[in-house]
């Protein structure tokens, strides 16, 4: 499969390529002669991707958390959770594949999760509506989270998607509605929730599942009202750059600490999350357990209160 490389990164792919052409000239003159050479060269590359990563931008953020080799949903499902059963349809009207759910064991514990999915391919991407959840997808989810609350069960949502699907037929069937309604049962659970921004966590379309009572983010995810290209059209009527806007929206993982819209920063491994899918699902896992290990022995009024609280503290630190 070829890599996919970043606008940012075009010098380490042209050094990688570099390295790919030396490998194949030692293997066919003489073998192991440059074995020095590429391990010099191999070291230099992961110097530059680790000197990029570390300084990037909230553009560049933005590009990483689209990235396509990022981990996605079926990921985390077949990495963290053991017997894991899909649970689909909304008893409505259909099964949204944008976003999917079920049930299955994190680590011992049995949990509901649920999550976006973009898809990876043309024929994924196409079942999956590239991750624009329609009116169904949220009633799927608060289906699966009134199951939760009946049988008390903790909640993981993992959120990675551009915006909810805007066409003529969602509205028809009430999209706004159904987010709305999605982002209430998730405020109102008895249960706990731990919901984790992995890559763009887009508009309404992500805060249907995204209210938990802990929200946590990938080190490169990104959320916001409204992706770059949209605030840029929309505010400055294309006058600017969507660099410009992705920096005035401040949407980083950063930006959102700072301003206590998010509880904690997962770390990535150096290159980003697709970079080690495996290191990326661990480090995510073991956010996820220390979280619900926190929240465990609550009763469900007292989880009820803390995200209450910690929802209305939002942007009125400075007004104390």
């Amino acid at each position: 499969m070829a890599v996919h490389y970043l606008e940012f990164e075009r010098p380490i792919a042209d050094l990688e390529a570099k390295i790919e052409e030396l490998s194949k000239l030692s293997e066919t003159a003489n073998p192991g002669a440059f074995d020095a050479e590429i391990e010099a060269l191999r070291a230099r590359a992961q110097e530059m991707r680790r000197d990029a990563y570390a300084n990037l931008d909230a553009w560049q953020k933005t590009q990483v958390a689209r990235h396509p080799d990022r981990p996605h949903f079926v990921d985390y499902a077949q990495g963290l959770i053991d017997e894991f059963v899909e649970l689909r349809g909304d008893r409505k009207f259909a099964d949204d594949q944008a976003i999917m759910g079920g049930l299955g064991r994190f680590r011992g514990r049995p949990v509901v999760v649920m999550g976006n999915e973009k898809g990876r391919d043309t024929v994924t991407r196409v079942k999956h509506n590239f991750g624009y959840a329609r009116p169904e997808g949220y009633r799927k989810a608060i289906r699966l989270m009134e199951m939760a609350e009946r049988f008390h069960l903790p909640v993981i949502s993992f959120v990675d998607t551009t915006a909810a699907y805007p066409g003529i037929a969602s509205e028809e069937r009430g999209v706004a509605e159904a987010i709305a309604r999605s982002t209430e049962m998730s405020l109102m659970l008895g249960v706990p929730m731990v919901a984790v921004v992995t890559g763009e966590g887009g508009s309404g379309g992500a805060l249907g599942i995204a209210c938990g009572s802990r929200v946590l983010i990938l080190e490169h995810a990104v959320y916001s009202v409204i992706p770059p290209e949209g605030a840029n059209s929309i505010l400055w009527r294309g006058a600017r750059t969507p660099a410009e806007a992705a920096k005035a929206l401040k949407i980083t993982a950063q930006d959102l600490l700072a301003m206590k819209i998010v509880d904690r920063i997962i770390p990535e491994p150096p290159g980003g999350a697709h970079s080690d899918p495996e290191a990326a699902l661990k480090a995510v896992g073991d956010a996820v357990e220390e979280e619900l290990a926190a929240l465990e022995s609550l009763s469900p009024e007292e989880i009820r209160r803390q995200r209450a609280d910690r929802f209305y503290a939002i942007g009125r630190a400075g007004l104390q």
